[in-house]
């Protein structure tokens, strides 16, 4: 529930942001109820969250989010896309948008809320229990005994 709850808040934050810079004194913001389940299903990758932050330095860190929320925003607006007839965050065919449902340059802010979601996982597990294992890709080039953070 706390990444939904996260994801919206940062959605709505972002959109009132983008309609001021568009001129809306306001901030007029909007998110999707469907967005709720689409962010609430980072809880499954709380493993990866933790892996990730006891073992890889922060540029992989944010590789990684930025590719995963990706998919999955890619995934979900093909799945709504089929079941509802259309993808709500269309879009279209701006620059980077990759068939509407995602778009490359918003890169470093799904970086930004990975990195949330990482901290939010963190704090919940009471600062994160030591992990035996790192994933393969982080101990590339590193001791694996490795604990500055």
């Amino acid at each position: 529930m706390q990444y939904g709850v996260l994801g919206w808040c940062a959605e709505l934050i972002w959109t009132g942001f983008c309609s001021l810079l568009a001129g809306d004194s306001s901030m007029t913001a909007k998110t999707y109820l469907w967005m709720f389940p689409i962010y609430g299903l980072a809880v499954f990758a709380e493993p990866l969250f933790l892996a990730l932050r006891q073992y890889c330095p922060l540029w992989q860190r944010c590789g990684v989010y930025a590719a995963g929320i990706f998919a999955v925003e890619f995934a979900a607006g093909g799945l709504l896309q089929g079941l509802i007839g259309a993808c709500p965050w269309d879009y279209g065919a701006r620059l980077f948008s990759v068939m509407g449902f995602i778009r490359l340059d918003y890169a470093p802010l799904w970086a930004v809320l990975g990195l949330c979601f990482e901290e939010v996982c963190w704090v919940l597990t009471k600062e994160g229990e030591e992990l035996q294992s790192a994933p393969f890709w982080c101990k590339i080039g590193r001791k694996t005994d490795r604990t500055e953070k």
